[in-house]
């Protein structure tokens, strides 16, 4: 119990000095920007859209507070070229206060710094203050996947310009047919939805692994986002983490793995259907006790990239395999989130 009543004070230690310090960040930032002239504002606002896309070299994220999950979600956004584009297009909000509470114009920042490329590791605390404001906590277990839609929704809601929101649907938005059918008269309705993530169950109603996917694709966008569900619940109401060894490619073709009855796209658009391993997110511990990194291929070097919060090291193709995981293994590191890229966009 001593042990434990100890850990729970350190821990409340640490909490507080990162308040403290978000704090004092945040005040130092408010006197900076109160006592700049207009035209070095304006000077600082011209770097920021002109930053390069990592060619310093991959920088890390300083875990300030359990942040694993975030640091590994932000890493995918932001070695996406795709995605960093537009953020340099994002109207950049008027006063001080707006600044602080803009998701995208905070990536943005963290961006520019991380590209400075003159320490191994940055912190993003200025942007964790942020999405505090919109309850994304620190010293909190996240779940990668609800994370990554709620730093999207975010982005899209604060973006504001409409050319910018179409642009990022299209980069992101998964479109599929869902079917209702009436088990009395067979009455059936269809209608499209979207969604960001692609979602695929690791095991079926009868716990063997799933071969098959269940629903019709009617568009993928140019960066695809698949979610492998390994965390479900037990008949104890438990969550339960599924470790189950499910190997990915490299490179995949939905037109050679589609049945007809699971797709619903023309034939210009399935020509495109063609994809290459972007990024991983793995998850290693338990459902109580976890962590998050994020394994990303780089898109200017072709070289893979392991980014453990602060630690960054170029990796194997062999050591991304380490990620398929397996069943004996529970507390393995296994993939979570998988992002392909549309191979005629890179």
């Amino acid at each position: 119990m001593g042990q434990r009543s100890g850990r729970q004070e350190n821990s409340k230690k640490l909490e507080l000095a990162v308040s403290e310090t978000m704090q004092a960040e945040e005040k130092l930032q408010n006197n900076k920007e109160e006592d700049e002239e207009p035209m070095a504002k304006d000077r600082r606002l011209i770097s920021v859209f002109g930053v390069a896309d990592l060619k310093n070299g991959a920088i890390g994220l300083y875990n300030v507070g359990q942040s694993c999950c975030l640091n590994s979600v932000l890493q995918v956004f932001l070695m996406n070229i795709h995605f960093t584009g537009l953020l340099r297009r994002i109207t950049v909000p008027p006063s001080a206060a707006q600044k602080r509470k803009n998701v995208p114009y905070q990536m943005l920042l963290l961006l520019e710094e991380m590209q400075r490329g003159k320490q191994k590791a940055v912190s993003p605390i200025a942007l964790a203050c942020c999405l505090s404001v919109y309850r994304v906590k620190l010293f909190v277990q996240h779940d990668a996947a609800q994370l990554f839609l709620t730093l999207w929704n975010l982005i899209k809601k604060q973006m504001k310009m409409p050319e910018l929101v179409e642009e990022l649907s299209d980069l992101y938005a998964i479109c599929i047919q869902e079917h209702l059918a009436c088990q009395k008269c067979s009455f059936e309705v269809k209608r499209k939805s979207s969604m960001i993530t692609l979602p695929i169950p690791v095991l079926d109603f009868n716990s063997q692994v799933l071969k098959t996917l269940s629903m019709k694709l009617v568009h993928l966008p140019q960066t695809l986002t698949i979610h492998l569900k390994r965390f479900c619940f037990e008949e104890s109401a438990k969550i339960h983490k599924l470790s189950h060894y499910l190997p990915f490619p490299q490179d995949l073709d939905f037109n050679a793995i589609l049945t007809e009855d699971q797709c619903q796209a023309d034939d210009k658009e399935k020509a495109a259907w063609q994809y290459e391993l972007f990024a991983v997110v793995a998850h290693s511990g338990s459902t109580s006790c976890g962590h998050y990194c994020a394994y990303v291929r780089s898109l200017t070097e072709c070289k893979w990239y392991c980014f453990n919060d602060s630690e960054v090291c170029q990796v194997s193709w062999d050591d991304v395999k380490c990620t398929y995981g397996h069943s004996s293994l529970h507390w393995g590191e296994t993939a979570y989130l998988l992002t392909y890229m549309r191979k005629h966009s890179q």
